[in-house]
């Protein structure tokens, strides 16, 4: 059998919603991110470019479905070009003996925040003292620690998650910040997101890194915001609830109010985008114990007033605010 590479340069910061859309499509969701790279002067060490794009890729075997496939892909690589800069997509034919190993070369081991270090499961790794190593394969869902907003969430959990901690994963993609919570020391973790391939793909990544039995993960959201739909629906929000309204709801999150209910959290993390953040507020006082604590992130920084503007409202202090180029992350907690 042949193959198909499709690869696409972008903007570093579109690099896991476009890793994400050729996950959906490409051959057991694999996805590889080569990023440019800057060599040391002295010796193997090197740095990474952020002005120049990131070059992802994904496999599609040539067979009936491969035309659909690619046709699929160009239409969202041109809906994420109105966001980011994309670039177009190129499509070159692979043999067999080619492709199976093609995409491993453009991982490395990648250490964020002070202790985390994220670790592609082929590679070896000698960890340091009191490092918190976080293995994943590829992304089959958005996650893989390259973005700034997960990188901030990884950093904010390092601070706040407590032993035993009860965790709230919202919008968990690949898992990666279920996972980094679990190894932190969470005694159970709830993984949420409306994207089957998404909890698939925590669950898998739950298992490599030995924390399925703290990790528990669904399809679903918390409160209003199954009316969000996934971010690949091009339909306006408006559209989406309207046709929520007629159709299967994802599985919700049932909130009790009681304090000693075990469906409350100490730590909630949500990185997903600004307008679902603000909608859902209330929904996150409801699910945080008194003195719980919210980390928000995926907001980029003209749609920081409506965030801080609703949580707010719902009563929630804010105690943190970290800030990485265009992005934000904000720490909020209830009061006691």
């Amino acid at each position: 059998m042949s193959w198909l590479e499709l690869s696409v340069a972008c903007d570093p910061e579109a690099v896991e919603p476009v890793s994400e859309l050729l996950a959906r499509y490409g051959y057991n969701g694999g996805v590889a991110v080569e990023q440019p790279i800057v060599p040391g002067a002295d010796g193997p060490e090197y740095s990474y470019d952020p002005s120049r794009p990131v070059m992802v890729r994904t496999y599609l075997a040539l067979d009936s479905t491969a035309e659909d496939a690619r046709a699929h892909i160009e239409q969202g690589l041109w809906l994420l070009g109105m966001i980011r800069p994309v670039g177009a997509l190129q499509v070159r034919q692979i043999a067999e003996e080619d492709w199976a190993n093609a995409w491993k070369q453009y991982y490395a081991v990648q250490r964020i925040g002070a202790r985390t270090v994220v670790v592609p499961s082929w590679l070896e790794y000698a960890p340091q003292p009191d490092d918190i190593v976080l293995r994943l394969d590829p992304g089959m869902a958005f996650g893989t620690g390259l973005h700034p907003t997960t990188q901030l969430c990884i950093i904010e959990l390092e601070q706040y998650v407590t032993p035993g901690a009860a965790v709230l994963d919202l919008g968990c993609g690949s898992g990666i910040l279920a996972i980094a919570a679990a190894r932190m020391g969470a005694g159970s973790v709830l993984a949420l997101d409306t994207d089957p391939i998404a909890v698939e793909a925590t669950r898998a990544n739950a298992a490599r890194n030995d924390v399925a039995a703290i990790i528990t993960v669904a399809e679903g959201s918390l409160g209003r915001g199954a009316t969000f739909g996934h971010w690949l629906n091009p339909a306006p929000v408006t559209a989406r609830e309207e046709a929520s309204a007629h159709a299967p709801q994802p599985a919700l999150l049932p909130i009790a109010p009681s304090p000693d209910s075990p469906l409350q959290f100490d730590l909630i993390v949500a990185n997903i985008i600004a307008r679902v953040l603000a909608t859902v507020a209330p929904d996150f006082v409801a699910a945080l114990r008194p003195g719980g604590v919210l980390i928000s992130s995926g907001i980029i920084a003209d749609r920081e007033p409506e965030v801080v503007a609703a949580y707010a409202a719902a009563g929630l202090d804010p105690i943190a605010r970290r800030q990485e180029g265009d992005w934000i992350a904000i720490v909020h907690r209830k009061a006691k």
